[in-house]
């Protein structure tokens, strides 16, 4: 195990004694250094019955199983195992899309391959004359349509959690969020780009609400203690998405990166820690169960999304509100099931509530996994300075301003993918 002391820059092993710190889940979000207090981290290279992993062969036979299935029963839920009936549509293709330098898809994905659906729509960009390209596969927020001002991506019913109820937007503004994606330059340096609307997977209602519309329809109604909650659900929709990108000639399925900001960073996390097809992993501000430490009295915490977010996760996760040190994992060991893949998380100086410093500290301590598989972790022991990438088989950067995706986010991830895919 790994004990922090608070004010902690390094991440050193240090001597433990007494009890773990255990914050007052009443207390008010602590953006203070000096009061996060000690905590100790669970050892991802030691084994549920004590015995420690020295080889890849442990890791991946016996210790990664047993971290992957404390996800599956106590934080996520358990996504379906059985064999998808998803089918997939290419309704549009243009070969002269984007002022000639793309080939544009817009492919209907349906969850049941029946009528009654769940639908979601996919845009997929790939350069031009390049035949099979590396590809972006991210999960956002809005419309398609958002994403470029390109007029002939279609606009589709949003749904509102106002309403709970899908309706076409009043005022499309094509290309708003253009600033998050930079498909053109993504483009030029070798890459395809696949968006998809992570409400069409299963819209975002408050309650849970959205599982009677989105994939979760499809299956028994969740059990409560490990039934799959809101974030496997859409981590599900992404590996549907990758079933489709596995099939289109102009996509390099053995080079598909999953991208996700927030919500869905964390779903990313998940995602690309049950399927192993996904080359790479970014996470943007993934924060609280995603990239950032849970033990951390800093920011989010457990508490705030057991009680604003419960169904995100599975009905077991609630028990750890207020008794952050009895879980069984730490973000740490969420970031190992990546592992030996290429990881980049990516935060915001001013996303306190995401807790930047965190996420660095849960790259260094899975560094010992990385290290065991023979790639490069963090070595850097002090927080890097904002807007100076870590740029190792886990890449780190802290950009100067909010909890966003911003344009020089975009280089960075274009030179960790060019670092590990632009050849092969």
């Amino acid at each position: 195990m790994i004990t922090f002391r608070a004010n902690s820059r390094a991440l050193l092993p240090l001597v433990f004694f007494g009890f773990a710190h255990l914050p007052n889940p009443a207390a008010a979000t602590n953006y203070d250094e000096s009061k996060v207090g000690q905590y100790t981290l669970p050892d991802p290279l030691v084994c549920n019955d004590g015995s420690r992993v020295t080889s890849a062969d442990t890791w991946f036979n016996k210790r990664r199983p047993e971290i992957l299935e404390l996800y599956r029963s106590e934080i996520f839920g358990r996504t379906p195992e059985a064999g998808t009936n998803a089918t997939f549509n290419i309704w549009e293709t243009s070969t002269n899309a984007l002022n000639g330098t793309a080939v544009r898809k817009q492919i209907e994905i349906n969850f049941s391959g029946t009528a009654d659906g769940p639908f979601a729509h996919l845009l997929l960009y790939t350069p031009a004359g390049k035949g099979s390209s590396p590809t972006f596969l991210c999960l956002q927020f809005n419309g398609n349509y958002t994403v470029d001002e390109d007029p002939d991506i279609a606009i589709f019913p949003d749904w509102s959690n106002k309403t709970r109820q899908p309706a076409m937007p009043k005022n499309p503004a094509r290309g708003r969020s253009a600033h998050n994606w930079k498909i053109a330059e993504t483009l030029a340096r070798g890459y395809g780009i696949a968006i998809i609307n992570y409400q069409e997977i299963e819209p975002d209602l408050s309650g849970g609400a959205g599982f009677k519309y989105g994939v979760h329809k499809n299956f028994p109604p969740p059990a409560a203690a490990d039934g799959w909650g809101a974030i496997g659900a859409w981590a599900y929709g992404a590996s549907r998405a990758l079933d489709y990108l596995s099939t289109d000639k102009d996509v390099d399925a053995q080079r598909v990166i999953l991208m996700g900001h927030s919500r869905l960073g964390k779903t990313a996390l998940w995602a690309g820690a049950q399927d192993t097809r996904f080359a790479a992993v970014i996470a943007s501000c993934s924060g609280e169960m995603g990239a950032s430490l849970s033990r951390r009295d800093f920011g989010e915490t457990v508490d705030d999304v057991a009680k604003h977010f419960p169904y995100w996760m599975c009905g077991n996760f609630q028990k750890y509100a207020g008794h952050w040190t009895n879980l069984p994992v730490d973000s740490h060991c969420l970031l190992s099931l990546i592992a030996p893949r290429p990881l980049f998380l990516s935060t915001g100086s001013e996303d306190l509530w995401g807790d930047p410093h965190g996420e660095f500290l849960a790259a260094r301590a899975v560094t010992p996994v990385y290290e065991l598989l023979g790639k490069t972790g963090i070595s850097e022991t002090e927080f890097p300075p904002l807007d100076r990438a870590i740029q190792h088989d886990i890449g780190f950067n802290c950009h100067s301003g909010k909890h966003d995706v911003l344009p020089t986010d975009w280089d960075n991830f274009l030179d960790f993918a060019d670092a590990h895919f632009a050849k092969r």
